[in-house]
């Protein structure tokens, strides 16, 4: 692709460990992260303004669509896991692997996404007059997310 032109965007795979390896989805959304600001003041400043200093980060919910597959529930049962403790801790937890890629299929663009484990799992809709493919969604939480260009 020459440089100076945008990327496409509808070229990425999702890698979520644990054997599964890659899983073809349709659509990921949230992966922004945010700094929050501290509003700070001396009291012997001369000025009569806050300072604004950089805090904490603060990621988003990351949404993961795909479409629905005779036998595989694998979001229900990743989902499941974090309702029993007893399990192990922090078996739930994974690391995410989010690549936009090239028309090679090599990585661009590549979001690590550390310790997430989701909060929502929601099947696909039912619409007897619909004709669309079944998705079914997964919204996880993580601690931390670093992107990188190669």
């Amino acid at each position: 692709m020459p440089e100076g032109y945008p990327l496409p965007k509808f070229h990425f795979q999702v890698e979520w460990g644990e054997g599964d390896a890659e899983f073809g989805f349709t659509e990921v959304s949230g992966l922004d992260v945010e700094t929050e600001v501290i509003e700070y003041r001396v009291g012997s400043s001369p000025e009569f303004n806050k300072t604004k200093q950089p805090g904490l980060k603060k990621y988003s919910n990351i949404t993961m669509k795909r479409g629905t597959y005779k036998g595989n529930n694998k979001f229900f049962d990743w989902w499941q896991k974090t309702l029993f403790f007893q399990e192990g801790g922090e078996k739930y937890r994974r690391d995410l692997t989010i690549s936009l890629m090239d028309e090679e299929h090599k990585p661009i663009v590549v979001w690590t996404v550390k310790k997430a484990w989701p909060t929502k799992v929601q099947p696909t809709d039912l619409k007897a007059d619909g004709n669309e493919v079944a998705i079914e969604t997964i919204e996880v939480v993580h601690e931390g997310l670093s992107i990188e260009f190669k």
